[in-house]
């Protein structure tokens, strides 16, 4: 359970700093040109980006160094408040078609929550 969890994370953890790197990086244009709503939610695009990031960020290195582990366990539900916004602002938008990543990624935190809470806790250093 241990090793799924740690490729849970990592997968995870590379999707959403992958993610912000292009939100945060990536010209506004070739932003456009995927998602066509970012031209009126530049503030939003950049947000979401940082969100991601640090997302990313918590649910490897906290678990990893075993400093502060239960900050991955946060970092997961965070980015299923994330993903579950994200779902809301593409409904609402009528894009309800493209929530699929949204849902699987809320899952795959979901499971990382119970897993590193219910089955495989990791422990602090002493």
């Amino acid at each position: 359970m241990n090793i799924l969890l740690w490729i849970a994370q990592v997968l995870l953890a590379v999707s959403l700093i992958w993610s912000s790197t292009m939100k945060l990086f990536q010209p506004a244009d070739k932003l456009a040109e995927m998602w066509p709503w970012t031209v009126e939610n530049a503030n939003l695009v950049k947000l979401t980006g940082v969100l991601d990031f640090l997302a990313g960020i918590g649910l490897v290195f906290p678990s990893l160094l075993r400093i502060q582990p239960k900050l991955t366990i946060y970092a997961a539900y965070g980015t299923i408040a994330l993903m579950i916004a994200a779902g809301i602002f593409h409904i609402v938008r009528g894009e309800a078609s493209q929530i699929g990543v949204n849902i699987f990624f809320a899952v795959f935190a979901v499971f990382i929550v119970w897993g590193r809470l219910k089955k495989a806790p990791i422990t602090p250093k002493p």
